[in-house]
């Protein structure tokens, strides 16, 4: 039984999908129904059934999935260790790292890019998730690595703090507030908001934080993702939002949204980097999570970041 049709199988059922399993394997959806239709002839039983859509499995199909999972994760990390063993910086292989969308494609390519420089053997590969399931990919050893905010205690997983991303008002630059370059939260009473889906922990952060200060906002929209929200804040002029600078770098600059610095009560969005509890990390995610907390000071956050000039630029107009 090959390692790759159990990665197969453990990606078709992850996606609900055998094309998507087989996309993420470089490989054809025939060969991926085939592989998985090879792993029911050898165990003799039915491990999903193909006749609802999306995919189910079975009960034996469920308990195939959960021990191939750790499997699997074990093997990469024995990979990582055995190639290493000759020569502890002949860093190879592959590290796996999922993130929630918000985190930014180009900031964590430039740690990829910088880390397949300095490691010429090694790959990153990099995918976007909803929050949740960042959480399970990590949990479920499909992914080494991930990328987290607001992060919670899990039993399974060691949290490692990143960075700290400050929250600003957000608003069309026709909206009244978007003149100013800060404002104390209680200017908010009564606006009209763009908000993060109830589920969301990051939601529920900024819920608090209205809360604690007393302060009301009429919920006008809500959306599980970033970036919907800056676009409804761009439509609608007369609504607010709350969402972390770093993640406005292409409107401020644009000039089509305005950021506000929140006065006397600044909020922070605090990003993590988690990983599975047991077992350890193999030498190459060790190397890149070694890069991602100790980075260079090109990669580093300073006050020539464009970002920041934007920032300041836009909360000024």
């Amino acid at each position: 039984m090959q390692l790759e049709s159990l990665r197969i199988y453990c990606d078709v059922v992850r996606w609900a999908s055998f094309s998507r399993g087989a996309a993420e394997n470089g490989v054809s959806q025939s060969t991926a129904s085939q592989a998985v239709h090879q792993l029911e002839v050898r165990l003799g039983v039915k491990l999903i059934d193909r006749s609802k859509r999306p995919l189910v499995l079975t009960p034996h199909g469920q308990m195939f999935y959960e021990g191939c999972k750790d499997l699997i994760g074990s093997y990469q990390a024995l990979e990582s260790r055995v190639k290493a063993l000759e020569n502890e910086e002949n860093v190879v292989g592959t590290v796996r790292v999922s993130s929630i969308y918000s985190v930014g494609l180009a900031h964590l390519t430039g740690f990829a890019d910088r880390f397949r420089s300095q490691y010429p053997q090694a790959e990153v590969r990099l995918e976007y998730l909803h929050p949740t399931r960042v959480v399970e990919s990590v949990q479920e050893g499909l992914n080494e690595l991930g990328l987290i905010s607001f992060p919670q205690k899990w039993p399974d997983l060691t949290v490692i703090p990143w960075r700290e991303e400050e929250m600003v008002i957000v608003a069309s630059p026709r909206h009244p507030i978007a003149q100013l370059e800060s404002v104390n939260v209680e200017r908010l009473e009564g606006e009209q908001f763009v908000a993060f889906e109830s589920p969301l922990t990051i939601r529920r952060a900024i819920d608090r934080f209205l809360r604690k200060h007393g302060v009301h906002v009429n919920v006008a929209l809500e959306f599980d993702n970033i970036e919907n929200i800056k676009r409804a804040v761009i439509e609608l002029p007369e609504a607010v939002a709350i969402l972390p600078l770093p993640t406005l770098e292409h409107e401020l600059m644009a000039g089509t949204i305005s950021a506000i610095h929140i006065q006397d009560h600044p909020l922070s969005r605090p990003i993590a980097v988690i990983h599975r509890a047991a077992g350890g990390l193999g030498l190459t995610a060790s190397r890149f999570l070694k890069l991602l907390l100790h980075p260079c000071p090109c990669t580093s956050d300073s006050s020539e970041n464009p970002l920041n000039k934007a920032g300041a630029s836009a909360s000024k107009r």
